[in-house]
């Protein structure tokens, strides 16, 4: 499976990640920082990767009108800053639990048209 980290994502998860072997990128890393939703939804889909966000409000019913409409995505994982806190001192968290999702689902198509949240991988 390929992952789009959105931009409220340190893009230092992103380079871990693929220094471990996977294929993460980050809209930091694509030029894509600001861009709406619905196309970075498209970017994520046309790339073949499911989408990291931590911006379930706009993003939940996005999903919702993508099913209505027929459209297919590769995923939405979506976090809290409840349960996984964005800061400096958590990049590793985020990084062992993208690392536990991915080993979990590491085919290409595994979280299509699913949306998941992320948990702590430690």
């Amino acid at each position: 499976m390929k992952l789009l980290l959105d931009e409220q994502y340190s893009p230092d998860i992103a380079a871990h990640l693929r220094a471990e072997g996977y294929d993460v990128t980050s809209v930091h890393d694509l030029g894509l920082v600001g861009i709406a939703d619905r196309p970075l939804l498209e970017a994520a889909a046309g790339a073949q990767r499911a989408l990291v966000t931590n911006n379930v409000r706009d993003f939940a019913p996005l999903a919702g009108a993508w099913a209505a409409e027929g459209r297919d995505h590769n995923g939405l994982i979506f976090t809290s800053d409840r349960r996984l806190p964005r800061a400096r001192n958590t990049i590793g968290l985020f990084v062992d639990a993208l690392k536990v999702l991915l080993d979990a689902e590491p085919s290409a198509g595994g979280l299509k048209n699913q949306v998941r949240w992320l948990v702590s991988g430690r």
